[in-house]
């Protein structure tokens, strides 16, 4: 696959997965999400042409529940079994971020922390910049590139998945493999055209603390030492691995476990 604009690639699975629930958002849009675990709170974002099972059997999540955290996953709308509908609306106005505040404030969770990887690091950012109740959080996989409203990496993607679209060598493996898990392509343009962007003045205005961790192969969405740079009180970590295995290795779970 050319380079990916924020896929991950879903491991495959040879045991059975969380038992799968469903909460009804703001817009009456249903979001699934999974919940295990007794402990303390955290919530693991997913990435573009993806949803919440990308983090099953991963060697993050085993260790959060083996050190007795309450792991939350849910499916961002449009995506995996959370409603996926088509007028634009419902993916306008940050719908992404405020469907995650609704499902902390449905849990009656006073207080959490979040992990997003890829794209679920672009959605983590503007909820970072939203809600008091996050008191760590991780941005993997992730440089300072999406602060740009106009960013050129965004727009590519867009126009890409939409209708009719005309592919390039950067854009046909993330079509071709959207089109492989029967991906919903008309989701996958909204998502790109309604992206949440969090500008610098925001990132630097956040009060939680922050891990931004990053494989030392993945540069295709800018640099990760400017974004740790940006938001006080964060911490910057680089392991080994390209952005499509990096979320699944035992250096980021290492990584995590320690600043969590």
């Amino acid at each position: 696959m050319k380079k990916s604009f924020l896929i991950i690639i879903v491991l495959i699975s040879f045991f059975g997965t969380a038992q799968t629930k469903f909460f009804t958002s703001f817009d009456s849009v249903n979001i699934a999400y999974t919940d295990e675990g007794k402990g303390s709170p955290i919530f693991l974002i997913h990435g573009f042409i993806n949803s919440g099972s990308s983090w099953e059997h991963t060697v993050l999540k085993k260790e959060l529940l083996k050190d007795g955290y309450r792991v939350i996953i849910p499916d961002l709308r449009g995506n995996g079994a959370s409603d996926k509908p088509h007028d634009e609306v419902s993916y306008s106005n940050d719908a992404e971020v405020k469907d995650l505040k609704a499902l902390a404030s449905y849990l009656k969770l006073k207080k959490f922390n979040v992990i997003g990887y890829s794209r679920g690091s672009i959605i983590t950012a503007k909820w970072l910049t939203n809600d008091k109740r996050i008191k760590r959080a991780v941005l993997g996989g992730m440089g300072l590139d999406f602060t740009n409203p106009n960013w050129d990496r965004r727009i590519l993607f867009a126009n890409a998945f939409a209708d009719g679209a005309l592919q390039n060598s950067e854009t046909e493996g993330a079509v071709t493999y959207a089109k492989s898990i029967n991906a919903d392509l008309r989701v996958l343009h909204l998502s790109q055209v309604y992206q949440p962007v969090t500008s610098i003045k925001e990132l630097a205005q956040i009060k939680a603390k922050v891990l931004v961790i990053a494989g030392d192969e993945d540069v295709d969405n800018g640099n990760p030492k400017a974004l740790q740079k940006a938001i006080p009180k964060s911490k910057l970590a680089i392991v080994k691995g390209g952005h499509n295995n990096t979320y699944a290795s035992e250096s980021f779970s290492r990584e995590i476990i320690s600043f969590l």
